[in-house]
């Protein structure tokens, strides 16, 4: 199986102890960071925002799934190997909450314990997603379909595509053309993977119907 998957893409070679701590710090701090602004931006009322952060309905994009669906693809890709893939998504994702709770408890007052410890067994199960995520990058068929089925869910929550197509709101369509210019590949690789995404997002909103 080792074999297998190096096939698909060969890890790169690691960096030192100290840049890979280093680099997680910052992960965790950026996390943290986003957090507090997702919070923030949730309790915080839409028309004393400036008016471009109005229009692109900052605060709900951000309740969203494809901004985080995005960031944790291009986490996972970058990371040296699929385990550090993991190890970084899961800082992101941990870190993120970390901020968002305790900015609810200590600036909102309140804490809803039910509610976070969802998110944080979804963090959990992201690292196995990062894992899988991480072969995008590599060659072959297998990559084209885990490029597909990233691009597949993006594209899902940017257009409705059963029945009707219509656009869902322009800053997910932003987020799926970022996902279609990070996740490129070879052209007909791409042809493929963006025909194969069609289907993935149908197959999305049929089984999903609410969470385009």
């Amino acid at each position: 199986m080792k074999h297998y998957l190096a096939n698909i893409r060969q890890p790169r070679k690691k960096s030192t102890i100290k840049k890979q701590i280093y680099y997680t710090i910052i992960i965790v701090f950026a996390g943290f960071l986003i957090g507090i602004l997702q919070k923030f931006l949730d309790s915080y009322p839409d028309n004393y925002l400036p008016m471009l952060l109005q229009i692109v309905d900052i605060g709900n994009y951000f309740g969203r799934l494809s901004i985080w669906i995005l960031l944790a693809t291009i986490l996972s890709i970058y990371s040296e190997t699929p385990i550090r893939a993991s190890v970084n998504v899961l800082s992101f994702f941990l870190s993120m909450l970390l901020g968002y709770y305790l900015y609810s408890k200590y600036i909102l007052g309140f804490l809803p314990v039910s509610y976070m410890m969802i998110w944080v067994v979804l963090s959990f199960i992201s690292t196995i997603l990062a894992y899988i995520c991480w072969y995008a990058k590599g060659k072959g068929l297998i990559a084209t379909l885990i490029t597909s089925g990233i691009m597949g869910v993006l594209l899902a929550q940017a257009f409705h595509v059963v029945g009707e197509i219509y656009m869902y709101h322009i800053m997910e369509v932003i987020t799926w053309l970022i996902g279609v210019v990070v996740l490129r590949r070879k052209p007909k690789e791409w042809v493929l993977s963006m025909g194969i995404s069609v289907l993935v997002a149908i197959g999305y909103q049929c089984v999903f119907p609410y969470f385009g």
